[in-house]
């Protein structure tokens, strides 16, 4: 095999020497965003960078609300906000299903590699006709930064920054009761065996096909229970799946509408829960997912949109009253079990596929301190 490349390197070193170059015929081993922008020069590079928004200007790239699949910013980092360090992408057609953004938002902080032609775009260094697109996707195991997303709660804290992210994630798009069987399949997926869900509290895997009510069935926990506050099943807080969840069914009836707290008694089907007349404790790797449930939904239902409004306070045995407790356990709880893998793809997917609003204390843990000090 090596003598069938010594002519070419011999005519290679032969050009060489008379000042001739050669350019290959594909594309080199991957350059940088930086080089790409300092190489504007129409040849083909392929270039490897994070994807951190669409340009729609010269000077504007978007972190949000695409308008379309025709473009992409990348850069040398995931979190890079200056334009000028960015490389402009255009989208063929063949490619915008898979790589353009208002089909993909998903594809936000993802690193990619894409083989095209060096040249400005949007009157900015730019990447053209492109041939090829490889990395990123959607799979929303690594979730991206989720950026501009909180830019209007930047610097507030306490009552400002809670109403703040009130405004943020109220947008959203809204489910049916019917439509959160099938969001939980999703969104609760045992990511060792995708015919399977995982239940919140007993921590079982379990077929996505036996949800129903009967015995050993799974079915719709209300984290934040329906009557704290006596909102039902109706659409907004009754069917918001940042606080649904898969649960066995006597478990399910076993939590009822009990407030949380340590201690209690082992409770049947649930290895590491414990009840007692007034409270519920979960096992420990759910604590802090329970509590970030119970304060998004504090942040989320104020009171302004027709329902209660949804407050944490210290106490049990709140009943029907728009309440959960014990405020200063579960902030020990979300201390103490930080958002996991499961739990931040579950956020992804909430915030991609199906109500498109995200629970800021996944994304930023330390502003439970900053509202509720």
């Amino acid at each position: 095999m090596a003598r069938s490349f010594r002519p070419v390197l011999i005519l290679t070193a032969v050009l060489a020497l008379l000042g001739f170059g050669v350019t290959p015929s594909t594309a080199a081993t991957p350059i940088t965003v930086a080089t790409a922008i300092g190489r504007q020069d129409g040849s083909t590079a392929s270039v490897t960078g994070w994807v951190v928004g669409q340009p729609t200007a010269t000077s504007t790239v978007v972190r949000s609300n695409f308008p379309n699949d025709y473009a992409l910013a990348l850069a040398d980092s995931a979190s890079q906000t200056s334009t000028g360090s960015m490389l402009y992408v255009q989208i063929p057609a063949a490619f915008r299903a898979s790589y353009g953004l208002q089909s993909n938002p998903g594809l936000l902080g993802k690193q990619i590699t894409v083989t095209g032609t060096l040249a400005a775009y949007f009157s900015h260094a730019g990447l053209k006709d492109a041939t090829a697109f490889t990395g990123g996707g959607t799979d929303p195991t690594d979730p991206p930064d989720p950026g501009d997303y909180y830019a209007p709660a930047a610097g507030k804290t306490g009552a400002a920054l809670k109403s703040a992210l009130h405004t943020i994630i109220a947008n959203q798009t809204k489910l049916s009761y019917d439509q959160v069987w099938n969001a939980l399949k999703d969104t609760d997926q045992d990511p060792a065996n995708t015919n399977n869900v995982i239940l919140l509290y007993s921590g079982r895997s379990q077929s996505k096909s036996t949800n129903g009510g009967g015995v050993n069935d799974w079915n719709r926990e209300h984290v934040w229970p329906q009557s704290h506050g006596d909102f039902g099943t109706a659409t907004g807080p009754g069917t918001d799946i940042h606080h649904l969840r898969p649960e066995d069914v006597s478990v399910n009836a076993a939590r009822g509408n009990l407030d949380f707290d340590n201690g209690g008694s082992t409770v049947s089907e649930c290895p590491g829960c414990a009840a007692d007349g007034d409270s519920f404790s979960p096992r420990a790797a759910v604590r802090g997912d329970v509590a970030r449930m119970i304060l998004y939904m504090a942040v989320r239902y104020d009171g302004g949109d027709g329902f209660a409004n949804l407050e944490p306070n210290n106490a049990v045995s709140n009943g029907s009253a728009p309440y959960v407790g014990k405020l200063s356990v579960l902030k020990a709880w979300a201390a103490a079990d930080p958002p996991d893998t499961f739990e931040k793809r579950r956020n992804e997917v909430i915030y991609t596929t199906y109500q498109h609003n995200r629970n800021p204390f996944i994304d930023h843990p330390e502003w439970i301190a900053s509202i509720w000090p």
